[in-house]
């Protein structure tokens, strides 16, 4: 089965860096890089331990960022004892798995560390010891001496003849670690690809010792690669018809770029010479926009809603306008396979991670659920971030992690909302009545102007007027002090302000 043709649009300013992978004429995925907001994984610094937290069995390292940045035990290398100037032949004797954390670090202590996730909202950057540089088709492990093969490289006998091959293509070098995990897109390289890799992955290596050999701590030795060549890197495969770059400048550097690391890349670059912005020729810019929105849209009539908060991403499959043809469960099985599709890409298109939960609609029919199980899976295998489903609960909810490396599109492009304070939602224009109300009330008790002044929007200075005139003036006899009315356009709904004169 050949696989879907895609395309690939870079969109650069100096201000941002925006890709859009599209297939099947419609955007699957989005990538935002901001010159302020690059992202930090797979960035190495020059560490120093500022905090060790044995209650936790962790420690806060000082890397030169706003927040320290957050190292679990379990992500400590156990022989980072090696002094980090120390010489990179020298190893010390393994620590046992079991030894806790403030027996491996102490306060002071220089280490040379990685980004595995970024800073998100007052967490900082999670770290760990064992670094891994990432190349086109491998992942260099200098640390460790073993080969590991991607578990999406299927059967044995293919995982065992890499193996061996990149034995012997290691043996072949002089010296250099041996740690390397063979990525999915070298299924089908050759000996001379692999090679490029090792020689190209081992010199950035012996790069970063010697940055960090020289380096004071809290020191950046290493940048992760910028978002237009790690798209050469991670998202161009075979199904790539075109990378389009909107950009000389840019167009010029990743060509080099490519022809240097990625030379079967190099013939899908092009520079786009359109006289419209390249994003509206794909109209990526109004899929933004929808996928900022709560409610998508289905071709049958059907939508769904989706809700994102810290802890979880809920979504909601609904019938809506979509009536059937036959049944009433014919059309909730339709409806809940024509949601599976559009799920899968709303969880690429918004780079939505962690715990998701789905509510499909509710299905009485034991093989109709069995099938949209399936087809959930079979939409998500086309997923390049690892995805984990669970089966229907008792509760007929589907749930679902997606791993979190990054902010999720809505994170990255929106705020919360001054006037709800990110609710969502405001307080009606009666209950800010009622509130102003109580307010005066309490005033009333403590000082003795001789005038209480509302200021308020539009609708409850109106609200007061109207349906609400009666139970003001009430009030205004009860203290026994006039209360007069004043609009405030800047005001939102549940602003107001109560002035004694």
């Amino acid at each position: 089965m050949n696989p879907t043709p895609e395309d690939i649009l870079i969109n650069i300013t100096p201000q941002e860096t925006r890709v859009a992978l599209v297939a099947h004429a419609a955007v699957q995925e989005l990538h935002i890089e901001r010159s302020l907001e690059r992202g930090l994984v797979g960035n190495v610094y020059l560490g120093r331990v500022v905090r060790v937290l044995p209650g936790m069995q962790s420690a806060f390292i000082e890397i030169g960022l706003e927040r320290t940045a957050f190292l679990h035990v379990a992500d400590l290398w156990q022989r980072q004892s090696i002094p980090v100037n120390a010489d990179a032949s020298a190893e010390a004797p393994a620590a046992p798995a079991a030894q806790p954390i403030e027996k491996l670090l102490y306060e002071g202590q220089t280490l040379m560390v990685q980004v595995l996730k970024d800073p998100i909202n007052t967490k900082g950057a999670r770290l760990t010891t064992q670094i891994s540089l990432a190349g086109r088709m491998l992942v260099h492990l200098p640390q460790d001496d073993h080969i590991g093969i991607s578990q999406k490289i299927d059967g044995a006998e293919q995982r065992a003849a890499l193996r061996e091959r990149m034995s012997a293509l290691l043996a072949a070098e002089d010296g250099g670690s041996q740690g390397f995990i063979v990525r999915t897109n070298a299924e089908d390289a050759s000996d001379a690809e692999l090679a490029e890799d090792i020689a190209y992955l081992r010199k950035t290596w012996r790069a970063i010792q010697q940055r960090a050999h020289d380096a004071a701590p809290s020191t950046l030795v290493y940048q992760e690669l910028s978002l237009a060549q790690r798209v050469l890197r991670d998202l161009v495969s075979d199904a790539t018809r075109s990378v389009q770059i909107d950009s000389r400048e840019n167009f010029e550097l990743l060509q080099a770029f490519a022809a240097e690391y990625m030379p079967r890349v190099s013939d899908r670059l092009q520079l786009y010479r359109g006289e419209r912005p390249l994003f509206e020729t794909a109209n990526v810019d109004e899929e933004i926009e929808r996928a900022l929105g709560r409610r998508v849209d289905l071709k049958s009539g059907g939508y769904l809603i989706i809700d994102q908060t810290e802890a979880m991403t809920t979504i909601d499959v609904n019938t809506g306008g979509f009536v059937g043809a036959r049944n009433f469960d014919d059309t909730i099985y339709r409806t809940n396979l024509e949601a599976t599709q559009a799920i899968a890409r709303q969880l690429r298109l918004r780079n939505l991670g962690g715990i998701i939960i789905i509510d499909f609609i509710d299905m009485h029919n034991a093989q109709h659920r069995a099938a949209v199980l399936d087809e959930l899976r079979k939409s998500l295998a086309r997923d390049k971030v690892k995805v984990t489903v669970s089966g229907f609960s008792q509760l007929g909810l589907v749930e679902l992690t997606r791993k979190r490396t990054r902010d999720s599109l809505a994170h990255m492009l929106l705020e919360p909302c001054p006037t709800c304070g990110g609710l969502g939602q405001v307080k009606t224009a009666r209950t800010v009545c009622y509130e102003i109300l109580r307010e005066i009330l309490r005033e009333a008790k403590q000082f003795n102007p001789r005038e209480f002044r509302i200021v308020g929007a539009a609708d409850v200075i109106d609200l007061f007027l109207e349906e609400e005139s009666q139970h003001l003036a009430s009030l205004s006899d009860f203290i026994g002090k006039p209360v007069s009315l004043q609009v405030e356009p800047a005001f939102s709904q549940q602003q107001y302000d109560i002035v004694l004169t």
